[in-house]
């Protein structure tokens, strides 16, 4: 079989590629010393031809012959320009990286090497002609400089086929910063820019062209892009939640760099690419700050949290160290949680040189007395009550001892610290305190109900409780388990199409609760403005989408995740309320409102505690039940069917009494 012309030039340039490839795949694979001591080595032969081929091509011919002059300049340009190219380090910056600065070692190199060359052929009077010095800085810059340049050119086009192909969502600062760290990197090949800016469009930055918004999808489709990068550290969190929005819709998965803040506070790099913040999908600005109210029951002075090692008593320790107290004690019952947060919290004093005293305390909140001493040996102005049980069906699992540390942990807490003469106590509690459906809810609003009724006695404790929607990111959250199973593959399970959640980032829930310390008169609740609730599919969607996936099997442009809906956990409902009524009042902070409240006397709550303690005693969930009932607006028709010690109990009374027990089928259906 016979070639044309044309075939065989195609298959000896392919031949010849594939030699060259092969050369350069062997030569990177030598030991560094070696590939200097080659790399040297080719370059004192392009020396010597670009000092031939100057003579030849101004000449014009190459039938010469050069006297000894000629070749003593010759040589000694030769060593020279190995001594010149060692000095300034042509060899220690590796090629396939080189940057500028290589280039610019290598212009200069070339240059010194010509005058060099230029000087000996005049003090010596070689006769060569007077422009041979010019041509051979051309000569020999195409010969180093091309060479490394094939290099390098060759290595990223290999990276890029090896490498993601994405886009890059703002072309400012950050978005250059991000773009050369990416050329840099072996993972990501960024193709373009996109920017809201107009007077951007159309330009070039730094090698790639700025796109309009609307051609985003254009891009993806030409380019396969497989991740959007948002490059907008300092773009508000409306903004944010705009851009978002847009790309919801787009088969790509989007991910950005860290926020201004903590890029100026030296918390984060710019090519520190993760997966959109809680914040961004919670899509709103969070309630600024005020820091008056912060510093007011912390600054130099001695602060308690318990439950410190939980999501929210971990952010109010981290909060809190920032507003300078005297001493801050940690007090939780888990010994890994407690060890955990005071590690990251002497870590964080060391970067921002604060000098605060750090106690970690071991104990559990039903311990009065271990309470009481705490506060008087250490003087507690503050105490952030954050220790509770706060998984509804978890709860709804083990009634008697939710209620124990939810009910009994705040007043054995709130009790030692108007004994001690603490001056604010602050608990934690949440929307699932009103009108609750589940046990979890009617023991953090018995609790509120308790301290309303101990700001009734006499006494210099101040009371006050921050009622605040569900926490993204805490644990538990259903922000962190939706992250698992979509990189899981899915499915992601959602307990019902209508659910709705109020939310908020743990950094503002604690910011809350530091603010509404320092308004509270006694027995007061508090409550934050936030906005609308959130649809818990919808969420789902805005991950599943924003991960790069579909959810719709029919498309297969991408791969899809599916939603299941599994039903209401035990004591789960649709939605959750802030306030039990609309008598609300604005306080100093625009945000956070004062809700009027009904309570009862601490004497009849006084009662109820004692009856509610024997019931815990003894494991008795039904009148754990009925005391929430009668005590607590909107608390009613609840089951202790699915507490297991209960369920333990009732199962081997059933089968002792046999079919004495007529309502066993009515209370287990699952069970014969």
């Amino acid at each position: 079989m016979f070639l044309s012309p044309d075939g065989f030039l195609l298959r000896c340039v392919a031949n010849c590629r594939n030699t060259l490839r092969d050369l350069i795949e062997k030569v990177v694979e030598l030991p560094r010393n070696i590939k200097q001591a080659c790399l040297l080595s080719l370059d004192m032969v392009y020396v010597a031809a670009a000092m031939w081929g100057a003579i030849a091509l101004r000449w014009g011919h190459s039938q010469f012959t050069l006297g000894p002059v000629e070749i003593v300049c010759g040589v000694f340009t030769l060593i020279v320009s190995a001594v010149i190219f060692l000095r300034l380090g042509l060899y220690r910056a590796v090629i396939r990286f080189m940057g500028q600065q290589a280039i610019w070692a290598i212009l200069t190199a070339v240059s010194y090497s010509a005058l060099v060359l230029g000087a000996t052929f005049f003090f010596t009077r070689a006769e060569v002609p007077r422009s041979t010095p010019f041509i051979y800085w051309g000569l020999l810059m195409l010969g180093i400089g091309g060479t490394r340049l094939a290099v390098r050119a060759y290595y990223q086009a290999k990276l890029r086929s090896m490498s993601e192909n994405v886009i890059i969502y703002g072309a400012g600062q950050s978005g250059r910063q991000l773009l050369h760290a990416l050329q840099h990197g072996e993972q990501y090949h960024p193709v373009a820019f996109v920017d809201d800016e107009q007077r951007l469009h159309r330009s070039v930055i730094n090698g790639l062209h700025v796109a309009q918004p609307v051609d985003l999808e254009r891009l993806i489709e030409r380019h396969k892009i497989t991740q959007v990068l948002l490059a907008v550290p300092s773009a508000s969190h409306e903004r944010r939640r705009e851009i978002i929005d847009s790309l919801v819709g787009l088969p790509v998965h989007v991910r950005t760099v860290p926020t201004i803040n903590e890029l100026l506070a030296g918390e984060a790099s710019v090519n520190q690419i993760r997966d959109i913040d809680l914040d961004d999908l919670l899509g709103r600005d969070p309630v600024p700050p005020q820091t008056e109210l912060v510093e007011r029951c912390i600054k130099d002075k001695v602060v308690m949290v318990t439950g410190a090692g939980g999501s929210i008593g971990s952010e109010l320790c981290r909060q809190i160290i920032h507003a300078e107290p005297e001493e801050l004690i940690l007090l939780d019952n888990s010994e890994y949680a407690l060890y955990s947060i005071e590690r990251e919290l002497r870590e964080l004093m060391l970067l921002q040189k604060l000098d605060i005293e750090l106690v970690p305390l071991l104990g559990s909140v039903q311990d009065e007395n271990r309470l009481i001493n705490i506060y008087r040996s250490f003087d507690v102005a503050t105490v952030y009550h954050a220790a509770a049980y706060k998984h509804v069906p978890m709860v709804e699992y083990n009634i008697a001892e939710g209620v124990a540390n939810n009910v009994f942990g705040t007043w054995y807490a709130a009790e030692a610290a108007r004994k001690a003469g603490v001056e604010t106590f602050v608990l934690v509690s949440t929307d699932k305190a009103v009108r609750p459906t589940n046990i979890m809810g009617a023991s953090k609003r018995f609790a509120e109900m308790v301290l309303q009724g101990l700001s009734q006695l006499d006494g210099h404790t101040r009371f006050c409780m921050v009622r605040f929607g569900n926490v993204l990111g805490s644990s538990g959250s259903v922000v962190p388990l939706f992250r698992q199973q979509i990189e899981a593959g899915g499915p992601v399970t959602v307990t019902h199409p209508e659910v709705s959640r109020y939310f908020m980032s743990i950094a503002e829930a604690a910011q809350l609760v530091l603010q509404a310390s320092s308004l509270g008169e006694g027995g007061d609740v508090f409550v934050l403005d936030m906005g609308e609730p959130v649809r818990i599919v919808d969420l789902a969607r805005r991950m599943i989408r924003l991960s790069g996936y579909e959810m719709d099997p029919d498309k297969h442009e991408s791969e899809h995740i599916d939603i299941e809906f599994i039903g209401l956990r035990p004591g789960e409902k649709l939605h959750e309320e802030l306030l039990l009524g609309d008598n609300v009042e604005g306080t100093e902070h625009p945000m956070i409102m004062r809700a009027q409240e009904e309570s009862l006397p601490y004497d009849d709550m006084y009662i109820m505690l004692q009856e509610m303690r024997e019931h815990c005693d003894t494991l008795d969930c039904d009148g754990i039940s009925a005391i929430l009932t009668s005590a607590v607006s909107g608390f009613g028709d609840h089951q202790v069917r699915y507490d297991h010690m209960w369920r333990k109990r009732f199962k081997l009374a059933a089968g002792a009494e046999g079919p004495q027990l007529s309502n066993v089928q009515e209370l287990f259906p699952d069970k014969s």
